[in-house]
């Protein structure tokens, strides 16, 4: 009984415990393995981090959020991946208001791999912007929204 008891508080608290973003970390967790084909070659590639951020010091994400002043000049996406078995191609697809603006093509080399693609902001680019994490088929890895305010 104590046992069960002991599950039901652990349950709950999972689930209702609140959950806030505040470092790149909480931001970022991705965790997701997906396979991709290479001509008749399947690889395991591993997506450790997806995210937004507002400027790139020493190949590293500053101020990720989802959220960024048009003023901020430049907007990233930033990816890790893991479980490159050889050099191969990925895809940032950037969309505003669901239209598409540009998709950026990234090579991916192993063992692990830490890239990132940017669009340079304007003042008519407020609003609701996503990008869409795509492998060599095109099949989305991780989609992350973000928006654009003055």
């Amino acid at each position: 009984m104590k046992r069960m008891r002991a599950a039901c508080c652990f349950l709950c608290l999972c689930l209702f415990a609140p959950a806030a973003a505040t470092s790149a970390a909480d931001v970022a967790e991705t965790q997701s393995s997906v396979s991709v084909r290479s001509g008749a070659v399947s690889h395991n590639v591993h997506l450790e981090t997806a995210l937004m951020a507002e400027d790139m010091r020493d190949h590293q994400p500053v101020n990720p959020a989802v959220v960024f002043p048009v003023s901020a000049g430049k907007v990233f996406c930033y990816t890790v991946f893991s479980s490159v078995q050889e050099k191969i191609s990925i895809y940032h697809a950037w969309y505003y208001r669901d239209k598409l603006i540009t998709k950026r093509k990234l090579a991916l080399e192993p063992p692990q791999w830490k890239t990132y693609s940017s669009i340079q902001l304007r003042e008519d680019d407020r609003g609701p912007w996503r990008v869409e994490i795509l492998d060599q088929n095109n099949t989305v890895l991780k989609t992350l929204r973000f928006s654009i305010t003055e």
